[in-house]
């Protein structure tokens, strides 16, 4: 059944974040507008300021500013939510972020983010991701960052095959997926200064031809992890084990990114990138309370 549809015309939407209020910030990556965007209570769409580039990944800090990855040249961006930017940040030296991606706050105030590892221009034109997908060379990493002063504090993995979605579970263990593979990884960082990956599942469906692998995700207060998977038109949600526990789906083909209400008990977001929609979606669960630190 399809969900309904919340608001129309967001060019190429991702990284919904979902307020008390019941309004919903999201990131528009279409280059015609390269901009972070309101939508308010009614579904209207407001648009608050333009961090250029391809913005890709969005979250809010304790002061209410906003955090996005993929600013103008490839940077990690923060806005205030009047549109202005306070503070932009372009990679460890010698060795820059190439696709700022998704982003998430940690319960030590730090900052983790993924960067898929290649150049946006060298993999996607528009909406046609480039043919030789499953083999051109990657280098995504995850960071961890100290949102102050934007120093790279570790290099969690590198290498990955163009990494994507990112997300804290009850035990403050780290989950990355891997688009071009289909799974998603799990990091121990607090226990272990040099976390190794393990997999903890995988969210593709069969042997899909076209171009088709995890987006966002965000945990579910019932303990499950809800993944988007682009090309495959669902979200896949994982139970604790990472076993494939019931695939919703969505409207679209190419769903981005899940968001969870946070003025409700139940019930999340999605963002589409062919249809250009906001999705709501029908979930009998909050999501899991994010961290959000004070950091000016």
């Amino acid at each position: 059944m399809a969900g309904p549809v919340i608001c129309d015309g967001v060019l190429e939407p991702e990284g919904p974040v979902c307020l008390p209020t019941g309004e919903i910030y999201l990131v528009e990556m279409a280059k015609k507008r390269s901009c972070v965007s309101r939508v308010d209570k009614q579904g209207i769409r407001h648009e608050v300021g333009s961090p250029g580039g391809r913005p890709n990944g969005l979250t809010i800090d304790g002061d209410n500013n906003l955090w996005i990855a993929g600013g103008e040249g490839e940077t990690l961006v923060c806005m205030h939510p009047n549109g202005d930017i306070i503070k932009a940040f372009q990679g460890p030296k010698g060795d820059p972020f190439l696709w700022p991606n998704d982003l998430v706050f940690g319960p030590n105030g730090l900052l983790y983010m993924t960067d898929s590892g290649i150049l946006p221009d060298d993999f996607i034109d528009g909406q046609s991701i480039r043919g030789d997908y499953k083999t051109c060379p990657f280098n995504g990493r995850v960071f961890e960052i100290d949102p102050k002063k934007g120093n790279i504090i570790r290099v969690i993995d590198r290498n990955l095959k163009f990494t994507n979605g990112i997300a804290f579970d009850d035990q403050n263990r780290l989950y990355v997926n891997e688009t071009i593979t289909g799974n998603i990884y799990v990091y121990d960082i607090f226990s272990y200064k040099d976390s190794q990956k393990e997999t903890f599942g995988n969210v593709i469906e069969g042997e899909p031809e076209d171009f088709v692998g995890p987006d966002g995700m965000a945990f579910g207060d019932d303990g499950n992890l809800y993944c988007t998977v682009f090309g495959q038109g669902n979200v896949t949600v994982l139970d604790s084990s990472g076993n494939v526990y019931r695939r919703i789906i969505t409207n679209g083909k190419r769903p981005t990114n899940i968001a969870f209400y946070e003025h409700l008990d139940g019930g999340a977001v999605v963002t589409d990138l062919g249809t250009c929609q906001l999705e709501e979606l029908q979930i009998n669960c909050a999501g899991r309370q994010l961290y959000k630190p004070k950091i000016l």
